[in-house]
């Protein structure tokens, strides 16, 4: 629906449309938020131009200082590294793609400006995700290759479950994000200076499902075998397929001796610095970044109760799990 104020080519389409086929003016002008007289004005201009009447009309005014730069020139920018143009890192914020236009167009304009033109060109300000230097992307593609047939195979043989495993602090200090405030006026938000974390494991299935575990230690391989040992008794009759990182709680003498007695479970490894390869990663941003965003949790018992709670919250709910689990870049292997 468009928003009040503004409408697109498409909106006006829609609207005349459904002007066409008989609904009432009132009705098309209250789904649309604007005025019963611009959808006569619309439907005049249709009558009369066809479709081309219901592109906006030119304003009068002075011309806009960026005119010259097409959105494509903004995405050149931006896709190369800052560093690139001299700045100490690659990252790019509205001040630094602000200093390469004035620079490279010689047009002094605002910051505003350049937000404004960015988000027009189909730019979003994002949080970078993090890529590790040790990577090895041969590894990596050899294990697409060799493992992800393997794991599958698996999965198909002994008609298991194929879960993918992987483990998190949760602090008592809070990640905020960002709300709307006036200009000037920096809202404020009570967290508690207490330091302290929830150890969590968790695991997380293409079909939605999650079992997850709290604990309130450091995660070793006791508490590796715990939760693989809890996993098997949630499922007792079928075999499960569980993927992991290598971290050294998982590939220990310890907790490798005891997947090897476990008939019913099957454990693959994904490779070395690849947390970007895990689905259950996904389940960690979400839990901090959204459903504990703000948190107003004060001691480490009401932290690991609130926790409880709200994975408890996710686990009953299917639809968002498998959202999780597919915005893995590499879920699709396994769908």
């Amino acid at each position: 629906m468009a928003t009040e104020g503004y409408s697109t080519v498409e909106v006006r389409a829609r609207a005349v449309d459904a002007i066409l086929r008989g609904m009432p003016v009132t009705e098309v002008a209250d789904a649309y938020c604007v005025d019963r007289t611009t959808i006569f004005r619309w439907v005049r201009r249709h009558r009369g131009e066809g479709k081309s009447g219901l592109f906006r009309r030119p304003g009068s005014g002075r011309p806009r200082k960026l005119q010259s730069v097409a959105a494509e020139q903004l995405w050149e920018i931006v896709l190369q590294p800052a560093s690139h143009f001299g700045f100490e890192t690659d990252l790019w914020s509205v001040g630094r793609v602000h200093q390469v236009i004035e620079m490279q167009y010689a047009i002094a304009v605002s910051k505003d400006t350049i937000w404004r033109r960015l988000r027009q060109a189909g730019l979003t300000y994002q949080k970078p995700e993090r890529q590790y230097f040790q990577i090895d992307e041969r590894a990596r593609q050899e294990w697409v290759r060799t493992e992800v047939p393997r794991i599958r195979q698996a999965a198909r043989q002994f008609r298991a479950i194929l879960y993918f495993q992987d483990e998190a602090n949760v602090s008592l200090t809070a990640l905020l994000g960002k709300t709307w405030a006036p200009r000037g006026c920096t809202p404020k938000v009570q967290v508690t200076g207490n330091r302290g974390a929830v150890s969590v494991q968790s695991a997380i299935s293409r079909r939605g499902y999650l079992l997850f575990c709290l604990y309130d230690k450091r995660i070793a391989s006791d508490e590796v075998i715990h939760f693989l040992g809890q996993m098997l008794r949630h499922h007792k009759h079928r075999h499960l397929v569980v993927v992991m990182d290598q971290a050294p709680p998982h590939v220990s003498k310890k907790t490798r001796s005891f997947i090897e007695s476990q008939r019913r479970l099957h454990v693959f490894y994904l490779p070395k610095y690849s947390p970007d390869w895990n689905p259950d990663e996904k389940v960690w941003n979400h839990l901090k970044n959204h459903e504990l965003k703000a948190h107003r949790a004060q001691t480490k018992a009401e932290l690991q109760e609130l926790t409880q709670h709200k994975l408890e919250s996710m686990s009953h709910d299917p639809r968002l799990l498998q959202g999780l689990f597919f915005r893995c870049c590499v879920a699709d292997l396994f769908g």
